[in-house]
């Protein structure tokens, strides 16, 4: 379980860089009136792979961890931490990962550069403000 943990917290690192690299580029690139080119596709491509491994090794990791086994709905439910490692984290971070998939998803659709930049930057955007929101900064810097 803890190279598990380990493996989630490393790759966090990186799926962080990828989004926040894919996000301003889809932002920088729609707000100069660039046009759409393969960097900009592998970017959200990058992006997109990074968060589904992610999430896969995060499901691995919250039904190893055991949250339920030891305590009951009722008793994490009342713990503000184990709450949010247990509830809160996951969750909004799929949602995160949704968001990810449907804006990839929608600006594939697009045929001109600017609605495609557009796309990426709304769904990336607000992802990354979910990922930023849920990461357990207090975990990381300790």
């Amino acid at each position: 379980m803890e190279t598990i943990q380990f493996i989630h917290s490393g790759w966090a690192y990186i799926v962080l860089l990828v989004l926040v690299i894919a996000t301003f580029n889809a932002l920088i690139k729609f707000f100069g009136n660039k046009e759409y080119g393969a960097i900009d596709f592998r970017f959200s491509l990058f992006a997109l792979i990074t968060m589904h491994i992610q999430l896969l090794i995060g499901i691995i990791l919250w039904f190893t961890k055991g949250y339920f086994d030891e305590m009951s709905v009722g008793e994490v439910m009342k713990s503000d931490a184990v709450r949010k490692l247990a509830v809160e984290h996951p969750t909004l971070m799929i949602v995160a990962v949704a968001l990810v998939t449907i804006g990839y998803s929608k600006h594939k659709k697009k045929l001109v550069s600017k609605p495609k930049f557009k796309l990426l930057a709304i769904f990336y955007s607000i992802a990354l403000a979910a990922v930023l929101y849920m990461i357990p900064w207090n975990l990381w810097f300790s």
